[in-house]
């Protein structure tokens, strides 16, 4: 969830684990105060709930040693600094900051308390006590990919997508590479919506990739909207953040998770013990940060077990999204992979183009 350009400049920012400035323990028995930021309200599914899944693991593995509290719907710039100030104001020792936006207000407040230990996820600036944290979604869009390309008989899917960045085209560019690795004829319709949380227009530009022959359709935006919308059309979709079952049963083809309990649990343990360190982490399939999972009843079983055993090849290191066993071209026919080339990090943190087979320009 970030909407900036120079986030591509994250390159060597926060793909490594290793990390530097220890932290001094906690005094024994001193419960953990840890702040949670949400940029969107608190819903059933969605990016929000999935770090909300993360605080509650937080709470589950470490029990008394911790106390939580979760500000939910902040906006992204004034709102973000003065909330985390409060936060930090009041004695959190631990804030994790789920969105882009608050990569800035972070390192301010963070300045101002440097006691206090910062994780800003999806950011890419560090700090002595500022760490940050990200995942692989495209791995799981290439996946999911693969799944639809199996499961559409129009050849045409849609993408409902917030906002033209590294990360958005990252996922748009590999669910067009795993659908036409299985699909050649495959195309995807992209709807630009420069927001990350609005059901309504979510919807009518679902509604509208409908209207336009698209029988599969994936979004990286924060609502369920989009899932609904296939529900009620009798289309097929892609979940993303959460298993989206639930509100589209007939519809979800598969869901690209995010799981960030492990990694939450792991960083409120490190500033429970002292060893705590700012750096990086850039997690996919293989450290359980990213998943395909949730398949719907629509899905046959060999697609399942074609999907499943693509994510174990992912995880083994034997499969990535942007490996060119032919030359990979953009859609304005650029060659942007050679063959036999594997695109560096730093090349998939800076994406500005589409791969060929998505319909239409960057805006």
């Amino acid at each position: 969830m970030y909407k900036n350009l120079v986030a591509a400049l994250a390159a060597a920012c926060f793909i490594s684990p290793v990390f530097s400035q220890t932290a001094a323990p906690l005094a024994a028995k001193e419960p953990l105060k840890i702040g949670f930021v949400y940029v969107a309200p608190l819903l059933d599914t969605g990016w929000v709930r999935q770090h909300d899944e993360g605080r509650r693991a937080v709470e589950a593995a470490l029990g008394a040693k911790v106390k939580t509290t979760y500000v939910e719907n902040v906006a992204e710039g004034p709102d973000a600094e003065r909330v985390i100030r409060d936060l930090a104001a009041k004695g959190h020792k631990l804030i994790f900051t789920p969105s882009f936006g608050y990569m800035e207000p972070t390192l301010k407040v963070a300045q101002e308390f440097p006691d206090v230990k910062f994780e800003s996820i999806t950011g890419y600036k560090t700090a002595p006590n500022v760490a940050v944290a990200n995942a692989r979604y495209y791995e799981g869009r290439y996946l999911a990919g693969i799944a639809a390309g199996r499961m559409t008989t129009s050849h045409v899917a849609g993408y409902v997508a917030g906002f033209a960045i590294p990360e958005v085209l990252q996922g748009i560019n590999a669910f067009t590479l795993g659908m036409r690795s299985v699909d050649p004829k495959a195309e995807v319709k992209v709807v630009w919506l420069n927001t990350w949380f609005d059901p309504s227009r979510e919807r009518d530009a679902a509604m509208t990739l409908f209207n336009q022959n698209v029988d599969v359709i994936a979004f990286h935006t924060g609502s369920s909207a989009v899932m609904v919308a296939a529900q009620e059309r009798g289309k097929l979709a892609v979940g993303y953040h959460s298993d989206m079952r639930k509100m589209a049963p007939d519809a979800q083809i598969v869901a690209v998770t995010h799981q960030w309990g492990p990694y939450y649990t792991r960083r409120a343990q490190a500033v429970l013990n002292g060893s705590w360190k700012s750096g990086g982490v850039w997690g996919g399939v293989r450290e359980g940060m990213i998943k395909v999972e949730g398949f719907g009843s629509k899905v046959p079983k060999a697609v399942q077990q074609e999907v499943l055993a693509r994510q174990k090849d992912m995880a083994a290191g034997k499969l990535h999204p942007f490996y060119a066993s032919q030359a990979v071209r953009d859609n304005e026919g650029q060659e942007v992979i050679a063959k036999g080339q594997t695109l560096t990090d730093e090349q998939i943190l800076t994406m500005n183009w589409l791969v060929q087979g998505v319909q239409g320009k960057l805006p």
